[in-house]
């Protein structure tokens, strides 16, 4: 069973959400995962690819846009999330349709009160649904 964190942002900056993801993501590719950064828009995911080129300098987080270049990290929108099936950090409003193929999923909820409304929706539905939930308030 998918285990689900939600990560609340004390920001309601979309960026900070974005920059929390590229954080969140370099950790866990550290430690040898996959990972899938599931976007709401093709925008979006431009933003956050770029993002991750720039995120820190001293980082580099291999990381695609294309499933067919098998990198550890892929960014994308839409349905299609490639073959990884590790980690699924969501910056979408909502639920992805395949979120249950992964090992685990991170929500990233920031200040915004559309993002606060949705988080609070997906929450019920993963809650409804029996999956185990854990919440961390994410300060600065």
């Amino acid at each position: 069973m998918t285990l689900i964190d939600f990560h609340i942002l004390d920001h309601s900056d979309s960026c900070a959400a974005m920059h929390y993801a590229c954080r969140l993501t370099e950790k866990a590719w550290r430690a040898g995962h996959q990972v899938y950064l599931h976007c709401e828009d093709v925008d979006a995911t431009e933003a956050l690819d770029a993002m991750l080129w720039l995120y820190r300098d001293e980082s580099f987080i291999p990381h695609s846009r294309h499933p067919a270049d098998n990198n550890p990290v892929l960014v994308g929108c839409g349905e299609h999330a490639g073959e990884h099936c590790d980690v699924l950090v969501n910056l979408a409003k909502d639920v992805p349709a395949f979120f249950s193929r992964f090992k685990r999923l991170a929500e990233i909820v920031n200040q915004q009160s559309d993002s606060l409304s949705s988080s609070r929706e997906r929450y019920g539905f993963y809650k409804n649904r029996g999956y185990p939930l854990k919440t961390h308030t994410i300060k600065g």
